[in-house]
């Protein structure tokens, strides 16, 4: 019992302090709103443009995306499927095996992402990539250091350098005082947080999926229990009548 208890306290601990340590660098709000069908398309158009050919999203299918999204089959084959797979197929990355070593790492499934790391954290992550010479591919990024991923959306953002004025790496400053745009991208800095948004919203989304159908039946779900709740008072009240 006593090994027990030693070994949960020291795994709060070790939680503990990886959650201090995280915390670290000011994520950006997000402001995740998976309610917003039209951002939820465009992150899945930009998702499936430039990320999808490395990450998967192996727990969602292309059909339940189209449904959710209100995509026709067309809209679906046209503008999310570039890999020759079909509407019901799952979404499965088209980097071989063999990208483990290409890139030091296999790219990771993004389906729980959203909620094993947060909306912020994606966010945040999607703005914070700039050049650094000392990394084999030319990038960094001041959420996730040393990660392995490019800036694939370099052609949107623009590149970035870190901020001669800031500390390394960009802890305890704002996400947007963190960097220098050197090379201005196809996208002004307000579109491309929007983009930033939308892939994050669809992400959120991904995640969890159901969310769409609480928001939908939610108000429904309020207005029966309002309903109810009268329903019953007044045959409280009838039920009590002749007593009292």
């Amino acid at each position: 019992m006593t090994k027990l208890i030693t070994t949960l306290l020291a795994a709060f601990l070790y939680a503990g302090t990886a959650m201090a340590a995280s915390t670290n660098v000011l994520l950006a709000q997000s402001e995740a709103n998976v309610s917003d069908e039209a951002s939820l398309q465009r992150g899945a158009s930009l998702y499936f443009n430039y990320c999808a050919g490395c990450h998967s999203i192996k727990y969602m299918r292309y059909t339940r995306i189209a449904s959710d999204l209100n995509l026709s089959e067309d809209q679906l084959m046209n503008n999310l499927v570039f890999t020759g797979a079909k509407p019901g197929d799952l979404v499965t990355a088209a980097m071989p095996e063999s990208s483990a070593d290409w890139f030091g790492a296999a790219p990771p499934d993004l389906s729980l992402t959203a909620r094993s790391r947060g909306s912020d954290w994606i966010y945040s992550y999607l703005k914070a990539f700039y050049v650094d010479p000392s990394r084999p591919l030319g990038w960094n990024n001041t959420v996730f250091p040393a990660a392995s991923m490019p800036n694939v959306l370099w052609d949107r953002q623009g590149i970035q350098t870190l901020a001669t004025h800031g500390d390394e790496g960009g802890h305890g400053m704002r996400l947007e005082d963190q960097f220098e745009l050197a090379v201005e991208g196809t996208r002004t800095a307000a579109q491309f947080t929007q983009d930033a948004r939308d892939i994050t919203n669809f992400l959120t989304y991904v995640g969890e999926p159901a969310a769409l159908q609480r928001e939908k039946y939610g108000i429904w779900v309020f207005f029966y229990l309002l309903l109810l709740t009268g329903l019953l008072y007044v045959l409280k009240h009838e039920y009590w009548r002749d007593v009292h």
